[in-house]
């Protein structure tokens, strides 16, 4: 119980962790991202395996989690940088966040607050099964609704990363489960127990 303090602090980080991934998994699936919505998938895995890990003293798992947590924070950059379109990313021509089988886009483009949508009735350049719009007077665009979930999601790895690291130590130190391998208790019996000789 000497280690709740930090235990209980790395559970927090991770159930905010899942808050934010379930409901980032949520707006995705409205937009029909589909690569965010498999890493979301495995990001909820990962933080599932890294609650498991603080509450049974898993060191190996808390080091797999904080591994995982390194590469969400590259994904989460890259997407921030994707959505800033810094470099050579741009979100007209690149469609990285469905795997290029849709025109879709994020579900922020058009459901951001105070935005209004207007449909464009006779626009050429739509495809028959699509249709154009027209989206003003967002009090916040899209992009930087992305952009502030993904920085979200960057923090709160940042503090897994280190909480995870010192927690995975602490358990080394304490005789974490994964230090010993499982001895089941002798059997005290009067009876012994010999092999049979014909």
């Amino acid at each position: 119980m000497g280690n709740c303090d930090g235990r209980c602090t790395l559970v927090a980080i991770c159930s905010l962790q899942l808050m934010a991934a379930l409901q980032r998994q949520v707006f995705d699936f409205l937009g029909y991202q589909w690569a965010p919505i498999l890493a979301n998938f495995l990001h909820i895995m990962a933080v599932i395996l890294g609650i498991f890990g603080t509450v049974q003293f898993r060191s190996r798992y808390l080091i797999l989690y904080a591994v995982w947590l390194v590469l969400w924070v590259g994904w989460n950059s890259f997407i921030i940088c994707f959505y800033l379109e810094v470099g050579h990313l741009s979100q007209d021509r690149d469609f990285l966040m469905n795997f290029n089988t849709s025109l879709h886009r994020s579900w922020w483009m058009e459901h951001g607050p105070g935005c209004l949508v207007t449909p464009v009735l006779d626009s050429r350049i739509a495809p028959d099964d699509h249709h154009v719009i027209t989206v003003s007077g967002c009090l916040l665009d899209y992009q930087y609704i992305e952009v502030l979930s993904s920085a979200l999601q960057v923090l709160l790895a940042l503090f897994g990363i280190v909480y995870a690291c010192y927690m995975s130590k602490c358990f080394d130190f304490i005789g974490g489960f994964d230090s010993y391998g499982y001895q089941p208790p002798q059997k005290t019996s009067h009876l012994q127990l010999q092999p049979l000789y014909t």
